[in-house]
């Protein structure tokens, strides 16, 4: 038999099991009558996968086009993230990275809380999501019991929330599904063991934007007990500086004017960070011995790194900080909760001289340093 024979008998058998097809075992989007007139017509010159796509069939291509990607259509899902310092530059990054796993996903956000680590404004903007029908909660849970109550609300209703920057100790009782973050008090153990690297002995203050606050009180704590650790004859004095960038300036600048013995200056957050910074090369201090170093990639604060007056600083990708929330967040609403979020460490990195240069010739989203969408090819 040649092949043409053999590809009209086959086509012909083909033809009958399509004809006797139960209707609800028709593949989404065939159409079935198009497809018998086509192998009538000589559908052996074409080749199966042609005769499917030909009649709209082909194992649910047309449904993965509903949607993003090859997921079949949802609906336009809104994530409120609530945010304990709204305006702080730190989180222009992790705002770029939730707009952009929002036009990824097909999904929708907001962005709300407090800009100066109100508790209060937090919860009632959570309740608020709650009440009006947010799909999912991201929180900044800056305290060890106050979001307690709202995340079992909104669980409650079916709202899967995750923490994401800071999160709740594992004795505080709150349920929610995961932490998407760095890893706050081994980050603080790091940067304690690099204090002790520069600074063997004498005075050294520890600057820190709101005391107590889940973001960045266990780092502070971390770096005292590394520093403890070490039995080095360091005296490390924790010191506040608020939660205005201006603010901790003025209180940094201050606080060096009035010791003088310092032999070294550092912070736990991105505004403190930079307020040393800037201290630091206002008064020539890396020339005078005195080490400084903190968190976070605000412009200034690597520029300063560049030209040598602070030592380091420690990247925890803010951006991965809105990404990862919200891809999980979609996982678990279109799984119908079976791909449950995973706590998600989102790293450490120590930024410094020799490393620092190319934050500062790519401008990107990803640092916060630009707003437009680029590939980065590496080097």
């Amino acid at each position: 038999m040649d092949e043409k024979k053999y590809l009209e008998n086959r086509l012909d058998e083909f033809a009958s099991l399509v004809e006797d097809l139960p209707e609800s075992e028709v593949p989404a989007g065939m159409d079935r009558r198009k497809l018998l007139g086509l192998i009538g017509a000589g559908g052996a010159t074409l080749s199966l996968p042609a005769l499917l796509a030909a009649c709209g069939g082909g194992g649910g291509s047309k449904s993965s086009s509903s949607g993003v990607g090859k997921y079949p259509k949802t609906p336009k899902w809104k994530f409120v993230y609530v945010n304990h310092v709204t305006t702080n530059p730190f989180f222009v990054p992790t705002q770029y990275g939730i707009s952009d796993a929002d036009a990824i996903l097909n999904t929708n956000h907001q962005w709300t809380g407090s800009e100066t680590s109100d508790v209060g404004q937090m919860v009632s903007s959570m309740n608020t999501a709650i009440s009006s029908g947010a799909d999912g909660i991201a929180v900044a849970i800056i305290d060890a019991k106050a979001f307690n109550g709202p995340t079992e609300k909104a669980l409650n209703a079916g709202i899967p929330v995750v923490s994401y920057n800071a999160d709740a100790p594992a004795s505080s009782g709150n349920k929610r599904l995961a932490y998407i973050g760095q890893d706050l008090f081994v980050s603080g153990q790091k940067m304690g063991e690099k204090i002790v690297e520069l600074v063997p002995s004498g005075d050294v203050v520890g600057f820190i934007a709101t005391p107590g606050s889940l973001n960045i009180q266990p780092r502070i704590d971390g770096a005292k007990q590394a520093i403890k650790d070490s039995g080095k004859p360091i005296n490390f004095t924790e010191v506040a500086t608020g939660a205005d960038t201006a603010g901790e300036l003025s209180k940094i600048d201050a606080y060096y004017q009035g010791h003088k013995s310092l032999k070294g200056m550092f912070a736990v957050d991105a505004g403190s960070t930079q307020g040393v910074a800037q201290t630091m090369q206002k008064y020539g201090l890396a020339s005078k011995g005195i080490h400084g170093g903190g968190y976070d990639l605000l412009p200034t604060t690597l520029k300063l790194i560049d030209k040598g007056f602070l030592d380091f600083t420690i990247d925890q990708q803010p951006y991965l900080q809105g990404f990862y929330p919200t891809t999980q967040l979609f996982l678990y609403k279109i799984s119908g909760g079976l791909m449950a979020p995973s706590d998600t460490n989102t790293g450490l990195l120590f930024v410094t001289k020799d490393n620092v240069k190319p934050y500062l010739t790519t401008k990107t989203r990803y640092e916060g340093s630009s707003s437009s969408q680029q590939y980065v090819k590496s080097t």
